[in-house]
């Protein structure tokens, strides 16, 4: 541990944790971190890893010198991020610990997620030969941590107009949903906007012509209600909007992320849009959709 602030009064014991690279996106994803950190009073913990990729080639082994100019290196990283995380957390006493690694990050991040909030990457990385490619730690740990992971890809969604739009959330229908739920209308309550719940149930798209399709709209309307009922009254200052659709959910969800500053998806469901399973759509969203999101696994 290389730095630490003062702690914040009240704040909780499980950190929300950040890696960074010294990429462009990396300083994206601690600013987003610290902001949340901020709103949910805990401490940021800001990581970085020195350790060489698996498969360098053995016959270009860094020596002593080259080691050190790496941990010098990764301190700047961490300096750089510990700024970029003061300045977007606005003047809150936000605690925030360093911590050079020297082992691979992917195992190291797997296994402080046992013990944190959220974790929270870049979507895409340096590809710098002495560490692992932001874009293969993303994929990673939204597959294989135990807390939720936020992943940003190009935008922190700090700025001023960023910071007054809705949360959105995939709803597939299932109790899968319900750890997403939690997790967005908690922070659309902490950032004081509104929520958008969208649920979209078919791989399909196009002009509606299905017998009794006015039955099945009904009934995943009734579906979706269901899956909101009882978070109304624990979070009776967020507006809800509803949006149910019959389309692609990747189409879907990418159409209203426009126009929101977070997206909060589940990490498996059933088929269509419930297939946010880390395959297809899980991978298609966090690499295309600009926001910063969300990807919520069960402990």
């Amino acid at each position: 541990m290389t730095g630490n602030s003062a702690a914040h009064a009240g704040q909780t014991d499980q950190p929300i944790v950040v890696a960074v690279d010294g990429s462009a996106t990396s300083y994206h994803a601690a600013a987003w971190a610290a902001t949340d950190a901020a709103l949910h009073r805990c401490r940021l913990r800001i990581v970085t890893s020195v350790a060489l990729r698996p498969g360098f080639d053995p016959a270009a082994m860094p020596n002593e010198a080259d080691m050190e100019w790496l941990r010098r290196d990764g301190e700047r990283v961490l300096t750089e991020a510990a700024r970029v995380a003061r300045t977007a957390a606005a003047g809150e006493a936000l605690a925030i610990d360093t911590e050079l690694i020297v082992e691979q990050i992917i195992p190291q991040l797997i296994e402080r997620s046992s013990h944190a909030r959220m974790l929270v990457v870049g979507s895409r990385g340096l590809g710098a030969v002495r560490r692992e490619l932001l874009g293969s730690v993303s994929t990673a740990v939204t597959r294989h941590a135990h807390c939720p992971v936020a992943v940003v890809r190009s935008t922190s969604a700090t700025d001023v107009v960023s910071a007054g739009r809705s949360v959105l959330v995939g709803v597939d229908g299932t109790v899968t949903s319900v750890p997403a739920l939690e997790i967005a209308y908690e922070e659309a309550a902490r950032r004081k906007v509104g929520l958008i719940a969208l649920h979209a149930w078919s791989d399909a798209s196009g002009i509606d012509l299905m017998p009794g399709w006015d039955a099945v709209r009904q009934r995943e309307d009734a579906l979706l209600a269901e899956n909101l009922a009882g978070f109304g009254e624990r979070y009776p200052e967020v507006p809800v909007r509803r949006v149910l659709v019959r389309d692609r959910p990747v189409r879907s969800l990418l159409d209203e992320s426009e126009d929101a500053q977070l997206l909060v998806v589940g990490s498996h469901g059933r088929g269509g849009f419930a297939g946010m399973l880390l395959g297809s759509t899980s991978a298609a969203l966090l690499h295309s959709v600009e926001c910063p999101m969300i990807v919520v696994r069960e402990r």
